[in-house]
């Protein structure tokens, strides 16, 4: 399974993101949008989101905007099932 999670150094919701996915022991790409030369990164946030904010959560396709556990739980067991 492929994770990637969008951030900005700020946002104190993708560090707990971060955070989450460390705890759950789920390798993940930490795609830095801020960062002038990622900016493929915020090409991708926006077709994957329709939106410029951060945290964006892919779990191999399946997208969660914000942190929100419930909802993280859930798309990473439809992943799994993948």
């Amino acid at each position: 399974m492929e994770v990637k999670i969008y951030t900005i150094p700020t946002c104190p919701w993708c560090a707990k993101g971060k955070e989450w996915l460390k705890k759950k022991k789920i390798p993940f790409q930490d795609c830095n949008v801020a960062e002038s030369q990622n900016s493929q990164f915020r090409d991708e946030l926006l077709d994957k989101s329709g939106q410029i904010s951060v945290p964006v959560f892919d779990f191999d396709g399946i997208i969660v905007i914000g942190f929100n556990e419930p909802k993280l739980e859930e798309a990473l067991a439809k992943a799994k099932k993948k």
